[in-house]
């Protein structure tokens, strides 16, 4: 399983409780739909943090990057429920970095060192 991993800050405007509930409307529907695995939605403690560090931290899992494909495609498609959800959550975002990480070591990276 891979972690699409997103450190999220809000706009000003923005309230945290409604942005959890169109996370998780959005989100949802995602893996309903079995385009993800699963996910989770984890908000800073206390304000403690260093650098870098956002408010909010999401992280959802994918099989690998067909399935993250086919989660990015939903965006593209004529699902106007679907759609009307992501633009809810995605509207009160006001900076998003992600990466895609994976177990370490991994079976493959194994196999592939054990050849050399």
């Amino acid at each position: 399983m891979n972690l699409y991993h997103c450190m999220i800050e809000l706009k000003s405007d923005a309230r945290a409780l409604a942005f959890a509930v169109a996370v998780d409307a959005w989100l949802g529907h995602l893996q309903t739909a079995g385009l993800i695995g699963g996910w989770r939605l984890m908000r800073r403690k206390f304000g403690l943090a260093s650098g870098l560090h956002t408010d909010f931290l999401l992280e959802i899992e994918v099989e690998g990057f067909a399935q993250l494909d086919a989660a990015f495609a939903a965006l593209g498609g004529s699902d106007d429920t679907a759609l009307r959800r992501y633009d809810q959550m995605h509207q009160m975002i006001a900076r998003l970095d992600v990466g895609l990480y994976r177990p370490y070591p991994d079976p493959a990276q194994r196999e592939r060192i054990a050849l050399i």
